[in-house]
């Protein structure tokens, strides 16, 4: 059992998976570093200088923190497009270099293997 889980855990696809995610946490950091320090005082700055995160009321003893949540949903939709956007540009290089690998033919697929085949034979 020991040796199955060992085979289990050093699998490419565990390994990979483990890298994204702590690179995907770190990118996590970044943007919400790029958000809360950079983009949000500039919004705020455009409307006025309000801060979202400080708007709220009271029921009784419950304190309704509405402006946090707007705050989040902003931050979510600025990560969101972030990370689209850092998708799609690797995306798009990724297509170019599939469009400068040169392509093989078929054809010239079946004749190599046939080239293979009459050397075998002699």
């Amino acid at each position: 059992m020991l040796q199955e889980f060992k085979k289990f855990a050093l699998k490419g696809n565990v390994l990979d998976l483990a890298v994204a995610v702590i690179i995907g946490a770190a990118f996590g950091k970044i943007v919400t570093s790029l958000v809360a320090d950079i983009i949000m005082p500039l919004v705020g700055l455009l409307m006025g200088g309000i801060n979202f995160s400080k708007l709220s009321f009271t029921v009784g003893n419950a304190v309704v923190k509405y402006g946090a949540f707007i705050q989040s949903i902003l931050d979510f939709l600025i990560i969101a497009f972030s990370i689209f956007m850092v998708v799609r540009i690797f995306n798009r290089y990724k297509k170019k270099e599939e469009a400068q690998a040169p392509t093989v033919d078929n054809k010239e697929v079946l004749l190599k293997e046939i080239r293979d085949l009459l050397k075998e034979s002699k």
